[in-house]
Order: C-alpha cells, then sequence, then structure tokens
C-alpha cells in the first residue's frame, strides 16, 4: 500500500519542511526574528525547558544523544535481520530526523538569524587598521597583567553566581531577557573524549543545558562557563558568545573573572598580531606569570589532544555552522577580536556599561 503524500506518517516531515522556510524567512528579516523569536517566544522555551533539566544532577541532552545512537544501531540491526522493511526504515528514519530539525530550531536555532551584535548592542564598527589593532591588544596586555591572580582551585557555585549577577547587571546593555530559565551548569558525560576533540564545553539545546568539560583547568573555568551561559540566552555566534562571556567577566568586580577573561581573549589578539610589526615589543610587556599561564593551557590541551578526534570534530563543527549561516565556520571562534576591537573603540558603549556598574553598586 502506497503512503498519500498529506497522511498522518509524512506529518514529521512536514513540519520539518515548514520549518524550514520559516527558517529562511528568518533569515530574510531579522529584525523580527529578534523582535518575535529571540525576544518573545526563545525566553519562555529556556524558562519551561530549564525548570524540568535542573531537577536532574546529569546531563539530559547527552544521555538523549547516547539514545539516538542506540536508536540508529537498533533499527540498522532490525533491517539488517530483517524484522522491519526498507520502506518502513526509510520512512522511520526521514520522520525521526525531520522531528529533530523542527525542535532544534524551535526549542532554539532560530537564534541565528537574529540581528547581528554591533546592530542589536547598538556598537559603533572600528575603522580597520594595524595601528588601532596593536593599540587596543597593548591595552589587553595591560589589563591581563593587572587582573593576574593565581587560580589552581575555585568554588564553582561561587563563580556561577558572580557570573549570574553579571549577566543580571548588563542584561540591559546585552539586550537579553533576564533570568531566562535556570542555568544550571553540568559536567559533559564523555568529558575525556570532548577533551581529545578540544572542545571545552557545549550547550544542549534539547533540554537548554549548560555543559563544562570537567578536564578544564580552572583558570579556564569562568570564560567557558560564562561562554556556554551567553548560548543559554540566545545567543548563538561562537564569537558572539566569546564577546559576551568576555564583557561579563571582564567587567566583573572578581579579579578571578577578569583575569579568566582577559587571558582568554589575549590567546585570540595574540594569534591575529604575531605576524605584524610592533607585535615583539607588545608582547615583551607581558608578565612572566601570564605567559607562564598561557604555557600550561597550551600544554594542559596538547597532552589531552588526539588528533584524528579532533579533525574529525573540527569538521563536522565547522560544517554545522556554515550550515546555519555562519559563514566563517569554526573561524568564526576568533571574530572575537572584531567584536572587542569595536567595543574598546566605542566610548558611548562603554559609558553605558559603566553606567549599569553604578546602578549595581
Amino acid at each position: 500500500m502506497r503512503t498519500k503524500i498529506f497522511s498522518k506518517s509524512l506529518l514529521g516531515i512536514w513540519l520539518a519542511v515548514a520549518t524550514f522556510l520559516l527558517t529562511e524567512l528568518a533569515a530574510a528579516f531579522p529584525a523580527m526574528t529578534e523582535a518575535f523569536y529571540s525576544q518573545q517566544i526563545y525566553p519562555v522555551v529556556a524558562t519551561i525547558l530549564s525548570a524540568v533539566s535542573r531537577q536532574v544532577p546529569f546531563s539530559l541532552d547527552d544521555l538523549f544523544y547516547v539514545g539516538l545512537i542506540f536508536f540508529a544501531v537498533v533499527t540498522v540491526v532490525a533491517l539488517v535481520i530483517r524484522k522491519i522493511k526498507w520502506r518502513k526504515f526509510l520512512l522511520l528514519w526521514f520522520n525521526s530526523l525531520a522531528i529533530l530539525y523542527m525542535l532544534f530550531y524551535w526549542l532554539w536555532g532560530f537564534n541565528y538569524y537574529r540581528e547581528d551584535l554591533n546592530q542589536r548592542l547598538s556598537i559603533s564598527e572600528s575603522e580597520p587598521g594595524t595601528e588601532l589593532f596593536l593599540t587596543v591588544f597593548e591595552k589587553l596586555v595591560e589589563r591581563t597583567n593587572e587582573s593576574y591572580v593565581k587560580i589552581d582551585s575555585l568554588r564553582k557555585s561561587q563563580v556561577d553566581l558572580w557570573i549570574e549577577n553579571s549577566y543580571q547587571h548588563l542584561a540591559p546593555f546585552l539586550q537579553i531577557e533576564y533570568p531566562s530559565g535556570v542555568r544550571r551548569s553540568k559536567s559533559i558525560t564523555f568529558s575525556r573524549f570532548f577533551a581529545a576533540a578540544t572542545i571545552s564545553g557545549y550547550y544542549g539545546p534539547f533540554f537548554n543545558e549548560v555543559h563544562v568539560n570537567s578536564y578544564l583547568l580552572p583558570i579556564e573555568y569562568p570564560l567557558v562557563l560564562a561562554h556556554e551561559k551567553a548560548h543559554q540566552f540566545g545567543i548563538t555566534g561562537e564569537a558572539e558568545a566569546n564577546f559576551y562571556a568576555w564583557l561579563v567577566c571582564s567587567q566583573s568586580q572578581e579579579k578571578q573573572l577578569r583575569y579568566s577573561a582577559n587571558l582568554y581573549v589575549l590567546r585570540y589578539f595574540i594569534y591575529e598580531a604575531y605576524k605584524l610589526e610592533g607585535y615583539t615589543e607588545i608582547i615583551e610587556k607581558l608578565d612572566e606569570r601570564v605567559k607562564s599561564d598561557l604555557r600550561r593551557i597550551r600544554e594542559h590541551w596538547l597532552q589531552l589532544r588526539d588528533e584524528k578526534i579532533d579533525d574529525y570534530a573540527s569538521k563536522v563543527n565547522d560544517a554545522y555552522l556554515k550550515t546555519n549561516k555562519i559563514e566563517k565556520g569554526i573561524d568564526d571562534y576568533t571574530g572575537v577580536v572584531k567584536f572587542v576591537m569595536d567595543f574598546e573603540t566605542d566610548s558611548l558603549s562603554q559609558k553605558r556599561v559603566i553606567g549599569l556598574q553604578g546602578q549595581s553598586q
């Protein structure tokens, strides 16, 4: 018996088609996406999902992905031993993938098509130029030196509270609906495997969960946690999430947060600057203790890294980001340099942030 084109058995596929058409509409009208989905619908979704996921100490997203793998194996085995026919097998797979696609976008993914950061936060774009870049780079080196603090251990609950307070105070500038749920951080179930792919954390959209790799060094933890919390607030782009995390931590009164943030972003500036004339003079001003921490982080992840797993994970992540119209793919992470440059050269934006800090004190 042939399946009718509009039968119930194809409902998931048709819903996915409708969702795809809406993503194209959302991409064409980012202001509309910002106003209706990101500012109205998503905060409600985040509140409901996080109310559920916060009740359990382990990752529901990790469990969900394991369930998907189990489903794939069982259905393939059933096909091989002829427990199900090809037609039913394909229908089951297409419907399952279609439902996953639909859920991803309605639960979080439409945020990929909101207004870009400069428009959203009203930050003017800086004029490109080597001299200006080196000026900001030198300023960042000085701030990193000033914020240095030895971090060998942290009270994670305290760090979480500090970051939450900073997000709450800066919410008007960051254009986020605070609180948008509860961001209970969880360790990645398979942290060692993720560490082999040099993945320090991830956000789970299906259950609105913030995940942090248990192999993170304490010195990295604040910035990575703030980054994943940015995703939970509906910030999809990696460069934007990096900027949110940097701003939230660097503007905190807590030195541990400021140092973690400055050290993290400094690595991206060093990568962009090392071929430029004037780089050597600036990097020589870097405190030896800061240099030691940079080496420690690098050596730590090199020991954990598996080249094949890392390369494969990078390709998958690159394809995923480009599919969601992040044109730079994994190179988007380095885009935080531009956003930091924009903020550091926009005195009005800095005054707005300082004003919010004054109100919180």
